[in-house]
């Protein structure tokens, strides 16, 4: 086993392996990125053989990035307590494990919970993975290291829908969906050896000698009552019970907060929220992020349930998409971010609400008839715009957070993320298919385009309070 034992000197220039530790964390962000979109491409083929109800396909998203989402706001603490090298290597192995299970569920409930123990594997292994590259770089090197890491995550966005359709197409040795899941298996066993192998065992200085584990069961279960009523509540016919667990949310969210508030060792600094700019940035990144992954399932089920298109074909049609968020993340990261600040966000929502309404409008004037190529300009435009917004966000979010909140408002942010898209997977596809059956495809898919516009419109009005410039030195 290797460790590093020694601080860095002017003449090291790092950990002996860190360009083989780089590596191994790119593989584990690229598995974690591809994991929590392909099966939004998968849903509807999981859904037809494996039956179930119309929110079984909220479900297959939801379970993953809520459990991620929660785990991940605990896991980056208890990498400084328990060592990031150990927790890494059981996330990578528990991931790969629950990737194998998620192959081969019989049934849709077992998939379900298989997705869960993936998200939750995948919260133990992603905050660590960075924290050592960190630890293994010469601080003048970083940012150099952290170079592909833009490019290769860009191209894993684009390829991902394309490769997941082409391995449902396939029917792999009658595998069908389930490869989008085994593919993780010799990819995963591989990085589990190379991450015990080679990745140094660091811990933070000062590092947390407790956590605070009520603190964090309080956040489970309020995430919880919020995510299943919103996702059940049409299948049944929104009764009494499932306000009433909305209402017990917002009681635990309160007795949440009050904890941290007494707590030693609070799961969420709470100076942080004494932070005008930080708070915006949640609320920016909720609803931005609201909007945008519940639109992205709804143009998925369209396409495919809808339109009847192949999942391959399907993968095809969200390249202009992907490829437009990578080319708008290249230029706001190297120029408009670092020049124009929040103001680029405001371009992006902008031009992407411009890109969306032309989606509306595609859709309304092709109706079913609406092809492939017909959705490109749309889809394009909306892309480049959401990839404006991308690159500066965190930054500008942190800009005004004190050094040693960096970290912990940075690992809220991340979580924030994944939960703010369970919400959207529950709260657009809700809408979507409470129209359905009354208003077909066409007119459902545009009315929840105008719920995204109108979440999109509150980001735009919530970033005049971020802060104007990006966080001096940032970037990553």
């Amino acid at each position: 086993m290797t460790t590093v034992t020694a601080p860095l000197t002017d003449t090291d220039r790092g950990y002996r392996y860190r360009w083989m530790v780089l590596t191994v964390v790119m593989i584990a962000d690229v598995m974690d990125l591809l994991d929590a979109t392909i099966a939004n491409l998968a849903g509807p083929s999981i859904r037809a053989d494996l039956g179930g109800s119309e929110s079984t396909l909220q479900w297959v998203l939801a379970a993953y990035t809520i459990t991620f989402a929660v785990g991940l706001i605990t896991s980056a603490r208890a990498g400084d307590l328990l060592g990031r090298r150990r927790l890494f290597i059981i996330g990578m192995a528990g991931f790969t494990l629950a990737s194998l299970l998620s192959g081969l569920a019989p049934t849709a409930g077992l998939l379900i919970a298989a997705r869960v123990a993936q998200g939750f594997f995948g919260a133990v292994m992603i905050p660590q993975g960075l924290a050592m590259v960190k630890a293994s770089f010469h601080p003048d090197d970083l940012q150099k290291a952290f170079v592909p890491f833009g490019p290769i995550m860009g191209l894993s966005a684009v390829l991902g829908p394309i490769i997941a359709g082409f391995l449902i197409d396939a029917d792999l040795w009658g595998t069908g969906w389930r490869m989008v899941f085994l593919i993780n298996i010799p990819i995963g066993v591989v990085s589990t050896y190379l991450a015990w192998r080679y990745l140094p065992d660091t811990r933070a200085e000062g590092a947390a000698t407790r956590m605070d584990p009520l603190g964090t069961v309080l956040l489970t279960v309020a995430s919880g009552l919020l995510i299943y009523p919103l996702v059940q509540g049409r299948e049944h016919d929104w009764a009494p019970w499932i306000f009433a667990m909305m209402a017990a949310s917002a009681v635990v969210f309160a007795a949440f907060v009050v904890n941290e508030r007494r707590s030693a060792h609070p799961v969420i600094e709470p100076t942080l929220f004494g932070n005008r700019g930080f708070v915006a940035g949640t609320v920016f990144l909720a609803t931005f992020m609201t909007a945008m992954t519940g639109f992205g399932l709804v143009l998925n089920l369209f396409t495919q349930l809808g339109l009847g298109f192949s999942p391959l074909k399907a993968g095809v049609v969200m390249v202009p998409w992907a490829l437009g968020i990578a080319i708008g993340a290249v230029v706001s990261g190297a120029w408009a971010g670092p020049r124009f600040g929040r103001h680029v966000l405001h371009v992006g929502l902008t031009v992407l609400t411009a890109g969306v309404i032309g989606l509306w409008w595609t859709v309304g004037h092709f109706g079913m008839d609406v092809g492939g190529w017909d959705l490109v300009p749309a889809l394009l435009t909306a892309g480049f715009g959401c990839g404006l917004i991308f690159a500066p966000l965190f930054d500008l979010i942190l800009a005004d957070v004190n050094d040693n909140e960096v970290g912990t408002g940075s690992g809220l942010l991340n979580a924030l993320q994944q939960f703010g898209g369970a919400i959207g997977v529950a709260i657009l596809g809700t809408v979507l298919f409470q129209l359905l059956p009354d208003h077909g495809w066409v007119s459902a898919t545009q009315t929840v385009i105008w719920v995204a516009v109108g979440l999109f419109a509150a980001s735009f009005l919530v970033a005049f309070a971020l802060p104007m410039k990006a966080r001096e030195g940032a970037g990553h």
